[in-house]
Protein backbone atom coordinates (compact mmCIF):
# COMPACT_ATOMS: atom_id res chain seq x y z
CA UNK A 1 0.00 0.00 0.00
CA UNK A 2 1.48 3.36 -0.84
CA UNK A 3 2.17 5.85 1.48
CA UNK A 4 0.26 9.53 1.27
CA UNK A 5 3.12 11.96 0.64
CA UNK A 6 3.15 15.14 2.93
CA UNK A 7 2.36 18.47 1.06
CA UNK A 8 4.00 22.14 1.84
CA UNK A 9 -0.32 23.14 1.81
CA UNK A 10 -0.84 20.60 4.08
CA UNK A 11 1.52 22.40 6.98
CA UNK A 12 -0.01 25.60 5.64
CA UNK A 13 3.14 26.49 3.99
CA UNK A 14 3.80 27.53 0.18
CA UNK A 15 6.53 29.29 -2.20
CA UNK A 16 6.71 33.06 -2.56
CA UNK A 17 5.65 33.67 -6.06
CA UNK A 18 8.42 36.43 -6.61
CA UNK A 19 11.42 35.22 -4.23
CA UNK A 20 10.16 31.54 -3.86
CA UNK A 21 10.81 31.55 -0.06
CA UNK A 22 8.66 28.97 1.57
CA UNK A 23 6.66 31.01 3.82
CA UNK A 24 4.47 29.93 6.37
CA UNK A 25 0.64 31.41 6.03
CA UNK A 26 -1.59 28.76 8.04
CA UNK A 27 -4.98 29.15 7.65
CA UNK A 28 -4.81 32.99 6.53
CA UNK A 29 -6.04 33.52 2.66
CA UNK A 30 -2.49 35.44 2.01
CA UNK A 31 0.51 36.58 4.01
CA UNK A 32 3.71 38.82 3.37
CA UNK A 33 6.93 37.53 2.56
CA UNK A 34 9.11 38.38 5.05
CA UNK A 35 12.03 38.89 2.22
CA UNK A 36 10.62 40.50 -0.65
CA UNK A 37 7.67 41.41 1.23
CA UNK A 38 5.41 40.39 -1.66
CA UNK A 39 1.80 39.14 -1.48
CA UNK A 40 1.85 35.10 -0.73
CA UNK A 41 -1.58 32.82 -1.29
CA UNK A 42 -1.62 29.64 -1.40
CA UNK A 43 -3.13 29.52 -5.05
CA UNK A 44 -2.88 32.25 -7.30
CA UNK A 45 -6.62 34.38 -6.88
CA UNK A 46 -9.15 33.45 -9.83
CA UNK A 47 -6.09 31.87 -11.74
CA UNK A 48 -8.47 29.64 -13.84
CA UNK A 49 -11.21 32.98 -14.50
CA UNK A 50 -8.17 34.85 -15.48
CA UNK A 51 -6.25 32.61 -17.48
CA UNK A 52 -9.76 32.27 -19.36
CA UNK A 53 -10.35 35.48 -20.26
CA UNK A 54 -6.70 36.14 -21.45
CA UNK A 55 -6.82 33.13 -23.89
CA UNK A 56 -10.21 33.85 -25.16
CA UNK A 57 -8.98 37.41 -25.82
CA UNK A 58 -6.11 35.99 -27.73
CA UNK A 59 -7.96 33.84 -29.74
CA UNK A 60 -10.54 36.05 -30.93
CA UNK A 61 -7.39 38.79 -31.69
CA UNK A 62 -5.44 35.10 -34.16
CA UNK A 63 -7.54 35.57 -37.06
CA UNK A 64 -6.84 39.13 -37.98
CA UNK A 65 -3.59 39.22 -36.94
CA UNK A 66 -3.30 36.13 -39.72
CA UNK A 67 -5.79 37.90 -42.16
CA UNK A 68 -5.03 41.24 -41.74
CA UNK A 69 -1.75 42.85 -43.47
CA UNK A 70 1.43 42.83 -40.98
CA UNK A 71 3.29 44.99 -43.41
CA UNK A 72 3.58 47.24 -46.33
CA UNK A 73 6.39 47.25 -48.43
CA UNK A 74 6.86 50.00 -51.00
CA UNK A 75 9.37 50.48 -54.05
CA UNK A 76 9.12 53.53 -55.90
CA UNK A 77 5.87 54.35 -54.17
CA UNK A 78 4.31 50.86 -55.44
CA UNK A 79 3.97 47.86 -53.12
CA UNK A 80 1.25 45.39 -51.69
CA UNK A 81 0.81 44.49 -48.12
CA UNK A 82 1.65 41.19 -46.97
CA UNK A 83 0.37 39.16 -44.13
CA UNK A 84 1.98 36.75 -42.03
CA UNK A 85 1.68 33.72 -44.04
CA UNK A 86 2.13 36.28 -47.84
CA UNK A 87 5.66 36.74 -46.10
CA UNK A 88 6.34 33.44 -45.14
CA UNK A 89 5.26 32.21 -49.19
CA UNK A 90 7.53 35.36 -50.41
CA UNK A 91 10.36 33.95 -48.23
CA UNK A 92 10.41 30.57 -49.46
CA UNK A 93 10.08 31.56 -53.19
CA UNK A 94 12.95 33.61 -52.98
CA UNK A 95 14.83 30.94 -51.18
CA UNK A 96 15.17 31.84 -47.96
CA UNK A 97 13.90 28.45 -46.75
CA UNK A 98 15.28 28.88 -43.12
CA UNK A 99 14.27 32.49 -42.73
CA UNK A 100 10.60 31.18 -43.91
CA UNK A 101 10.57 28.08 -41.38
CA UNK A 102 11.57 30.92 -38.73
CA UNK A 103 8.79 32.96 -39.16
CA UNK A 104 6.55 30.05 -39.52
CA UNK A 105 7.02 28.44 -36.50
CA UNK A 106 7.83 31.46 -34.30
CA UNK A 107 4.53 33.72 -35.68
CA UNK A 108 2.04 31.22 -36.76
CA UNK A 109 2.85 27.57 -35.53
CA UNK A 110 3.56 28.74 -32.00
CA UNK A 111 1.08 30.89 -31.05
CA UNK A 112 -1.55 28.16 -31.80
CA UNK A 113 0.25 25.50 -30.10
CA UNK A 114 -0.26 27.66 -27.05
CA UNK A 115 -3.49 28.55 -27.19
CA UNK A 116 -4.46 24.53 -27.74
CA UNK A 117 -1.86 23.69 -25.08
CA UNK A 118 -3.19 26.41 -22.59
CA UNK A 119 -6.91 25.02 -23.40
CA UNK A 120 -5.97 21.97 -22.57
CA UNK A 121 -4.60 22.16 -19.03
CA UNK A 122 -7.74 24.68 -18.17
CA UNK A 123 -9.77 21.92 -19.25
CA UNK A 124 -8.02 19.16 -17.47
CA UNK A 125 -8.10 21.52 -14.27
CA UNK A 126 -11.48 22.12 -13.86
CA UNK A 127 -12.40 19.02 -14.77
CA UNK A 128 -9.77 18.07 -11.89
CA UNK A 129 -8.03 15.51 -13.93
CA UNK A 130 -4.99 13.54 -12.60
CA UNK A 131 -3.84 12.19 -15.64
CA UNK A 132 0.17 12.21 -16.19
CA UNK A 133 0.31 15.28 -13.47
CA UNK A 134 4.42 15.31 -14.44
CA UNK A 135 3.64 15.41 -18.44
CA UNK A 136 1.29 18.56 -17.67
CA UNK A 137 3.59 20.34 -15.61
CA UNK A 138 5.97 19.85 -18.06
CA UNK A 139 4.07 21.02 -21.38
CA UNK A 140 2.97 24.26 -18.77
CA UNK A 141 6.41 24.97 -18.14
CA UNK A 142 7.54 24.46 -22.09
CA UNK A 143 4.46 26.51 -23.12
CA UNK A 144 5.66 29.54 -20.80
CA UNK A 145 9.58 28.83 -22.01
CA UNK A 146 8.94 29.19 -25.86
CA UNK A 147 5.66 31.81 -25.98
CA UNK A 148 8.11 34.74 -26.05
CA UNK A 149 9.71 34.35 -28.64
CA UNK A 150 6.49 34.95 -31.17
CA UNK A 151 7.36 38.18 -30.61
CA UNK A 152 10.13 38.05 -33.00
CA UNK A 153 8.24 38.94 -36.05
CA UNK A 154 7.03 42.49 -34.10
CA UNK A 155 10.50 43.22 -33.26
CA UNK A 156 11.62 42.38 -36.58
CA UNK A 157 8.44 44.90 -38.43
CA UNK A 158 9.46 47.79 -35.74
CA UNK A 159 12.90 47.36 -36.94
CA UNK A 160 12.60 47.31 -40.42
CA UNK A 161 10.00 50.64 -40.06
CA UNK A 162 12.48 52.28 -38.37
CA UNK A 163 15.60 51.53 -40.53
CA UNK A 164 13.73 51.62 -44.06
CA UNK A 165 12.30 54.67 -44.47
CA UNK A 166 14.32 56.05 -47.87
CA UNK A 167 11.31 58.74 -49.10
CA UNK A 168 9.92 57.72 -52.61
CA UNK A 169 12.89 54.81 -52.82
CA UNK A 170 11.88 52.52 -50.27
CA UNK A 171 9.50 52.28 -47.29
CA UNK A 172 7.87 50.30 -44.91
CA UNK A 173 5.08 50.85 -43.25
CA UNK A 174 3.51 48.48 -40.19
CA UNK A 175 -0.15 47.12 -40.40
CA UNK A 176 -3.24 46.40 -38.25
CA UNK A 177 -1.99 42.70 -38.36
CA UNK A 178 1.31 43.61 -36.59
CA UNK A 179 -0.87 45.12 -33.65
CA UNK A 180 -3.57 41.97 -33.97
CA UNK A 181 -0.40 39.53 -33.23
CA UNK A 182 1.02 41.69 -30.25
CA UNK A 183 -2.16 41.60 -28.61
CA UNK A 184 -2.23 37.27 -29.40
CA UNK A 185 1.41 37.20 -27.98
CA UNK A 186 1.29 39.53 -25.19
CA UNK A 187 -2.51 37.90 -23.82
CA UNK A 188 -0.84 34.22 -24.35
CA UNK A 189 2.20 35.46 -22.71
CA UNK A 190 0.39 36.80 -19.58
CA UNK A 191 -2.22 34.01 -19.65
CA UNK A 192 0.35 31.56 -18.97
CA UNK A 193 1.36 33.93 -16.46
CA UNK A 194 -1.70 33.89 -14.39
CA UNK A 195 -1.88 30.34 -14.67
CA UNK A 196 -1.28 28.53 -11.51
CA UNK A 197 0.13 24.76 -12.27
CA UNK A 198 -0.04 23.83 -8.44
CA UNK A 199 -3.36 23.58 -9.66
CA UNK A 200 -2.41 20.23 -11.49
CA UNK A 201 -1.55 18.53 -8.51
CA UNK A 202 -4.50 19.84 -5.99
CA UNK A 203 -6.50 16.48 -7.38
CA UNK A 204 -3.43 13.97 -7.71
CA UNK A 205 -3.72 11.04 -5.40
CA UNK A 206 -0.90 10.52 -3.65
Amino acid sequence: MSEKVSRAIDHGMTACHTCSLVVRIGNRAHARCPRCHSAVHMRVPHSVQRTWALLIAAAIMYAPANLLPIMTIRYFGEGQPDTIMSGVILLVTHGMWPLALIVFVASILVPMLKLTAMTYLLISVQRSSSYRPRQRAGLYRLTELVGRWSMVDIFVVAILTALVQLGGLASIEPGLGAAAFACVVISTMFAAMTFDPRLIWDRVEQ
